[in-house]
Formats: structure tokens, C-alpha cells, sequence
């Protein structure tokens, strides 16, 4: 019997300052979307995504909503984990940091490695923190003295902290990038990277004095709490079981490294270097690609609370349903690039491609097979040609995670479709033979699709029916109803 390929997908993990937004979801439909396809592939995948709830910052937001900063942090992690229902999605596990059963011992246990390795230290530090980052950032990064993201003056802090010896990896870091041996995705991702490296690394704070921040991971034998890149980046692994004795390990044999972390542009540095390089210092194989998608934008302009346009993408779904909400994402949202989101184009995009595309095609094709019966029907010759320029486009296009075009290659495959019919007119002719072609290119799109838009393609697959060698279809309700006004 031949041994299924593996394959784990990550997201990133959310931070529980606030509730989803429509930028996660785009991260998180891309990840379904290519752990679906490496299902459909008869890989064996494993799709982790979750929640990242320590810090100083959650303890102040908590305080400040009268809740304890597990309740806090309980009740926005629920919000996430109910967009597996909403988007549709089929993740397989959902790692919450403030787990102490199941992420603590992976997350001490990657510490204890690394200060094995002499990579840890102790020294007293003073610098500017900026709550709203959690880290410490330098005088060059502010802006009129504020911090460019949070628009707020950073706080001076004195402190002793233990220190991770992030410098030691620079040159090796700069190694395993520019060789592709830590594939980062797209090229200029890549190169500001390298461009980052090339400038030299300076060593980071690993951990935080308790007094300070008490809600998080303790550091064993000390007064410290462990910052967020030893907690939150260790979710990758501990998830899998690492950390934990044994058959709750097992996972992390069979699945570690990641094939692919898909991350936002904001958090690159975090994943390109420090994760890398805290990997290299616990002698941990590294993941194989990092996948960086870009941010959405609303109507040409940043999400901001503050303008009161960060788009909720439960409310979306709630007003058009999953599949038209993962459609946009996939479809408009360039894969590697940013994107821009405006509800004026979202209903465009349904009713042209959804409603009056895939919706009214699925009809026709169904309506002119329903009663009929295929027996040793062959399909033509140049509808298989485009059946199969299709398919080796998806393939393609997937393989590059450029999932636009994978996409838009389905939506050639419906619009030869739409051409077929209209040259045929098989509604007059009642020719078998182009009703016969035409129901395949439907199949054959349904089957492409199912990575996509999963719920469409399940409807569309239960009206194809097979025995043998014979081929009976059904009629199938409207997919995609106009929307009304």
C-alpha cells in the first residue's frame, strides 16, 4: 500500500485584543483552501490554526472590562473558533496559548532547549516598549516619537529580562533564505528579508519580570514570564505534541516541519527570523515554506477602528452566506499582494459570477441532462482538451499558492461552458451528445471547485449519479438566489 504524503498547514494564531476581522479571514480561507486541495490530493494533512492570549496588553484590556484576564481571553478565542462554522472551514485542531495542558510543556520544553544551547541570558535592559506592539522597539522605527502602528509614545522600561542570542544566527538565517532551504513566498517577501539580515540582528528580550506581566507562561525557578516569541510561536509545535511524553508526541513525529505557514505581511519578520532561529538553536528541523498574503484594504483605505470601516466577516456571512464570502476572498483578494474590499464589488462579484455564472450554468446544464440517460457516452475531444487545461491550471496555479488565478482557471472552464451552450444550442438541437459534454465540464468544474467553495460543489456532485457504465443527473435548486434591491 503506498504511504499517503503529509502535509501540515498552519495559520497564524490570533490575538485576543479584539473580535475577527475580515483581513483572519482571508487567512484562513486561504489556508482551507489548500488544505482542502491536499486532501483532494490524498495527502495526509493536518491544518492547525488558534488563538495567542498572554501578555501585559490583555491584562490591561481585561482590568479595564472588569474580567479576569482568562475570561478576557476565553471570550474573543470563542469568536474565532466560531468561524469554523461560519467560513466554512475544516481545520483539524485550534491551539489556545493559556492551554496549560496542551501548549505550556511544548512551549517550556522549546525554552529549556535553547538555554541548553546557551542561547539564553540574563542582563538588565532599558528601552522603549510600546504596549500596543508588545516589544520593545528602537528610536529609529517611531515616528514623531510615536509608534508608527499605534500612534501612542512608547513607555521606558527598565527591567532584567533574559535575553535570546538572536545575533548568533544572522549569518545562517541569511543562508537557509537566499537558498531557498526556508522557502519564503513571494520573491519580494523573500528579499526584504534578506534586506533585514543584511543589516545585521541584535539580540531579543525572551521574557518579562512577573510583577509586570503576571498573565502568562512562568519561567521555572525564576521571577519571569515568558515573552511572546517563546509562548506564541511555539503553538506550531506544541500542538503537535511536543513537550508531552509519549503517544501525545506521536503527531509531532509524524507532521513536523510544517510544509507551509501561511502568515500576514505584518508579523514576516517574526516567522522569516526569529522563528528560524530559535528552531536552529533547539536543534528542530525547520518548516518548509512561509506563505505571506497581504492586508486588505476598504474601499481603497486601511481598516482602522477609529474610522469605524473594519469589516466583520460574520456579519457578511450572515447577510450572503459562506460560499460568496470565500469566493471574494479567494477570487479578488490577490494571494501575495494586497487586496481591497468594498461591498459594492462584493455584490458585483456575485451576481456576475456567482448568481447569473456558476449558479445559472449549474441550471442549464442540469435542466437540459435531468430525464436522460448516458450509456458509454465519450466525451469530445475539445471539450476534454480544456477539461484538462483546467485541471493542470489549478494544479499550477495551487503548487505557486497563487489561488486567484487557480480560481479564475475554473471560471475559464465555465465560460467555455457558457460558449459551448450557445454554439450548441442543445435547448433546440436536443443534440445528446453536446447535453453529454456539457454535463462533464459541469462535473468536472464542481470537482475543481470543491477546494473553493465546498458547500457549491457538494450540491452540484449529488445531482450526478453513476452505475456502471450509465450516467443519470437531477435538476438542482438555484445556488446562488439574486439578491433582492
Amino acid at each position: 500500500m503506498k504511504t499517503r504524503k503529509k502535509f501540515y498547514i498552519t495559520t497564524s494564531i490570533a490575538y485576543v485584543n479584539a473580535a475577527p476581522h475580515i483581513g483572519f479571514a482571508l487567512e484562513l480561507v486561504l489556508a482551507d483552501t489548500i488544505a482542502r486541495y491536499r486532501r483532494s490530493l490524498a495527502d495526509d494533512v493536518f491544518f492547525l490554526t488558534g488563538t495567542d492570549e498572554h501578555g501585559e496588553k490583555i491584562s490591561r484590556m481585561a482590568c479595564s472590562a472588569g474580567k479576569s484576564p482568562k475570561a478576557f481571553a476565553s471570550a474573543i478565542s470563542e469568536k474565532f473558533r466560531a468561524l469554523r462554522g461560519k467560513l466554512d472551514l475544516s481545520y483539524d485542531d485550534f491551539i489556545r496559548t493559556s492551554d496549560k495542558k496542551r501548549h505550556w510543556p511544548g512551549a517550556l520544553a522549546l525554552w529549556k532547549r535553547i538555554e541548553e544551547n546557551g542561547d539564553i541570558y540574563q542582563k538588565k535592559y532599558e528601552g522603549l516598549y510600546c504596549v500596543g506592539c508588545e516589544r520593545f522597539i528602537t528610536k529609529k522605527e517611531l515616528l514623531d516619537g510615536r509608534c508608527p502602528i499605534h500612534k501612542t509614545e512608547p513607555e521606558v522600561i527598565e527591567e532584567e529580562n533574559y535575553f535570546f542570542k538572536l545575533s548568533n544566527y544572522r549569518d545562517e538565517l541569511y543562508r537557509i533564505i537566499e537558498s531557498g532551504e526556508y522557502l519564503i513566498v513571494p520573491e519580494s517577501r523573500k528579499n526584504e528579508v534578506l534586506s533585514f539580515l543584511s543589516a545585521g540582528l541584535e539580540d531579543i528580550s525572551f521574557s518579562r519580570p512577573k510583577a509586570h506581566v503576571p498573565w502568562g507562561i512562568p519561567i521555572p525557578k525564576t521571577d519571569q514570564t515568558m515573552y511572546v516569541w517563546c509562548d506564541a510561536l511555539s503553538n506550531y509545535i506544541s500542538a503537535l505534541g511536543f513537550g508531552r511524553k509519549g503517544g501525545a508526541a506521536r503527531r509531532f513525529r509524524k507532521f513536523w516541519p510544517a510544509d507551509v505557514h501561511l502568515i500576514g505581511k505584518d508579523i514576516l519578520r517574526f516567522h522569516a527570523v526569529i522563528w528560524p532561529a530559535m528552531l536552529l538553536s533547539a536543534k528542530l528541523p525547520l518548516p518548509k515554506k512561509l506563505f505571506v498574503h497581504g492586508f486588505i484594504t476598504v474601499d481603497g483605505v486601511k481598516m482602522s477602528k477609529s474610522l469605524g470601516n473594519v469589516v466583520d466577516p460574520v456579519d457578511l456571512v450572515e447577510r450572503y452566506g459562506s460560499e460568496p464570502v470565500r469566493y471574494y476572498l479567494l477570487r479578488e483578494i490577490p494571494s501575495n499582494e494586497d487586496g481591497d474590499f468594498s461591498e459594492t464589488k462584493f455584490v458585483e462579484r456575485y451576481s456576475a459570477d456567482l448568481s447569473n455564472g456558476l449558479g445559472n450554468f449549474a441550471s442549464r446544464v442540469l435542466n437540459l441532462g435531468a430525464g436522460l440517460v448516458f450509456r458509454g457516452q465519450k466525451i469530445g475531444e475539445k471539450t476534454e482538451l480544456q477539461i484538462k487545461r483546467a485541471e493542470a491550471m489549478v494544479s499550477k496555479h495551487m503548487e505557486e499558492f497563487r489561488i486567484h488565478e487557480a480560481v479564475s482557471s475554473v471560471w475559464e472552464l465555465l465560460k467555455f461552458g457558457d460558449g459551448y451552450v450557445n454554439e450548441t444550442k442543445p435547448w433546440k438541437t436536443k443534440d445528446k451528445q453536446a447535453i453529454f459534454d456539457l454535463l462533464i465540464i459541469l462535473e468536472s468544474a464542481a470537482r475543481l471547485l470543491a477546494p473553493f467553495l465546498p458547500e457549491a460543489a457538494g450540491k452540484i456532485k449529488k445531482c450526478f449519479r453513476r452505475r456502471g457504465g450509465t450516467l443519470r443527473v437531477s435538476k438542482i435548486k438555484p445556488l446562488f438566489p439574486r439578491i433582492s434591491g
